[in-house]
């Protein structure tokens, strides 16, 4: 049996091995505390790039800032956290109360930290990702990430969070860092981000004026310039404020990133009943409503430069400086085909018509500015969560109209997953729910959101809401609910209203599960279980789940295999048993079933026997079955 590796994906062997695969040659062996491991020789690499490489003071156009090498490290260093199960916040698919059976998932703890633990499970399988991040005022909050330190002291670093294990700082001008500090959040989140998206997935990034410029320069590197499709205005403001020293500030921008141009579609918008307004039908042609078209065009083509004579007699010429888009045989075809009109008098200049049956795509291609009138302003936002929250418990919620026009944009498929890991209030959740009771949709949601804690002195710390993860879970509960009322009938009878809650947490294993060699003789008697002793085996499985990328929402069923707990997940996919003392004949029931991964403790077997013959059984039963310990 494989032993599991219990740690998230390590960024730098895996680009190590990218490189490999394109310069093989380039690839070395060196020696590290005692073992050897792969390694780029930059020399040979630099060889074989010789034509390309900017090296020393050479001028070249780049976006930096201080600690960015750092930022770029943070995204591809390992850690060995977990998530854990939060079975009594969670909510069952139908609205049940401690629930678990959902497909949604929200997520406590650091977004770095989830970020990293998803990036194997998740990878490529994101089709949208929206996220409303700290704009950097002075006044909100930033994570501080310590990039100065090893993966085990990063987590165990005391000084750099609050008193409730947070890893939080105000980020003010005055500490001299104001842009450095916001980039160093921003930037290994989005590089570890853009691996989750589907390649035809598409991120959406709320931000103001004072980091819409940077945001922009770290998404064209991180994405790619060419993948830009748009830097959307949203009209937040509804009236001017009266009181501003220079200009009322009325909006937001909405930066926008396909994974890949080529491959993403836009969703477009429903067709207006103004829009259609404008096509008409005055000669009652049997196709149906039409709209006119300038038949002349500024690009000059001698071929199109030619007189037209009208039903009436008079004859046309094309307007000066100008020519006809079509060529005489073309225009004629059209003629034919009575797609000419020469208005009603038959005296007219000629327009071509253009019928709405034949237009190229359905709905309206979406504009850039996004009005208040049609996806909500930031009052609205706020109302929304004082309504459902029975309080005003959270600052600049963004509105769930504005949302909804974004998973629009996105053009969602029936079961796509949509990401936001600095979630808040849950607008994305309680969007995505109203969206697919509209669409008949079963998409589903992973917010992650770190328990920031809320005023001592503010409405929501005094309705009972300690920390901004309360919040968020409590909004879904409730839009859950009225989103599944308010449907009535019309509701889909599998419409899922709950989610899985997950607490983020240090790893379930011992140190001696990743430093074996550390151990002396004097300690082996105390860690005969590498498994912490708090920990329960539905903790261990979400680990487990992690490391062998199963995702998280997959279905989970329970056994008892001959008086053993055994875990069935994605339908035989992974069965797992962490029971002590297991016998021979639940072994061979798990291989019976044949499943892709088979899991055991590496403590769990219940004498020498039974974990002699284990292989065997296996041999027998199921060959194929990956087996694994913990």
């Amino acid at each position: 049996m494989d032993k599991l590796k219990m740690h998230s994906l390590d960024g730098v062997e895996r680009n190590i091995e990218l490189i490999g695969k394109l310069f093989p040659n380039a690839i070395t062996e060196v020696k590290r505390d005692g073992k050897v491991e792969h390694a780029i020789d930059f020399d040979v690499l630099r060889q074989e790039l010789s034509d390309s490489i900017v090296e020393g003071r050479e001028e070249r156009y780049q976006f930096t800032w201080p600690d960015k090498k750092k930022a770029m490290l943070a995204a591809n260093a390992p850690i060995t956290a977990t998530l854990r199960p939060v079975a009594a916040d969670s909510v069952g698919k139908d609205g049940t109360p401690g629930g678990f059976d959902s497909e949604n998932l929200y997520i406590e703890g650091d977004n770095l930290e989830v970020l990293k633990l998803l990036q194997e499970t998740y990878l490529g399988k994101v089709k949208m990702i929206y996220i409303d991040p700290p704009y950097n005022t002075g006044n909100d909050f930033v994570y501080e990430d310590d990039f100065a330190q090893s993966a085990a002291e990063y987590m165990d670093n005391s000084g750099q969070y609050d008193e409730e294990g947070n890893r939080l700082v105000t980020n003010t001008e005055s500490n001299g860092r104001f842009h450095t500090d916001w980039l160093n959040m921003i930037y290994p989140r989005l590089k570890i981000a853009k691996d989750l998206l589907t390649d035809d997935g598409v991120i959406f990034i709320s931000i103001d004026d004072k980091e819409q410029e940077n945001l922009r320069k770290v998404c064209d590197e991180i994405f790619g310039m060419q993948n830009f499709v748009a830097q959307l205005v949203w009209e937040r403001a509804y009236a001017p404020k009266n009181d501003a020293k220079f200009i009322s500030n009325s909006h937001d921008y909405v930066l926008m990133f396909a994974k890949n141009i080529n491959n993403f579609v836009i969703g477009r918008l429903p067709r207006t009943e103004e829009a259609n307004a404008r096509y008409q039908n005055p000669d009652n042609d049997p196709r149906g409503v039409w709209k006119p078209s300038d038949m002349s065009v500024k690009t000059y083509n001698e071929a199109c430069d030619y007189p037209i004579t009208a039903p009436s007699g008079r004859v046309i010429e094309p307007p000066a400086g100008r020519c006809w888009s079509l060529s005489q045989n073309a225009f004629l075809e059209r003629l034919q085909d009575n797609r000419i009109y020469f208005g009603t008098d038959g005296n007219s200049v000629p327009c071509i018509k253009r019928f709405l049956t034949e237009l190229k795509f359905d709905g309206m291609a979406p504009t850039s500015i996004m009005f208040y009138k049609d996806v909500g302003h930031s009052q609205e936002g706020a109302k929304e969560v004082t309504a459902i929250m029975d309080a005003g418990v959270f600052d600049g919620p963004k509105p769930v109209r504005l949302l909804l026009r974004l998973l629009t944009l996105a053009n969602l498929a029936d079961d796509s997953i949509v990401l936001d890991f600095f979630s808040g209030s849950a607008t994305t959740a309680h969007a995505l729910m109203q969206f697919n009771t509209e669409k008949g949709k079963h998409c589903k949601f992973v917010l992650a959101q770190v328990p920031e804690n809320t005023d001592e002195k503010g409405t929501a710390y005094k309705a009972g809401y300690k920390n901004i993860c309360e919040i968020g879970k409590e909004r879904i509960r409730r839009a859950g609910r009225k989103i599944k009322e308010d449907a009535g009938l019309t509701a889909p009878a599998d419409l899922d209203i709950g989610f899985r809650c997950l607490r983020l947490d240090e790893s379930n294993m011992k140190p001696v599960y990743y430093t074996p060699d550390e151990v002396g003789q004097q300690d082996l008697f105390s860690l005969v279980d590498n498994v912490k002793e708090e920990r329960t085996p539905e903790d261990l499985l979400f680990q487990v789940m992690l490391d062998l990328g199963v995702l998280l929402s997959s279905s989970i069923g329970v056994k008892e295999i001959a008086g053993k707990k055994v875990f069935n997940v994605a339908g035989g996919f992974l069965l797992a048993c962490f029971d002590h003392d297991v016998t021979e004949e639940t072994v061979k029931a798990i291989a019976q079933m044949k499943p892709y991964y088979a899991v055991f403790r590496d403590s769990s077997m219940a004498n020498d026997s039974v974990a002699t013959n284990f292989e065997q059984v296996f041999e027998t039963y199921s060959p194929d079955t990956v087996r694994k310990v913990l």
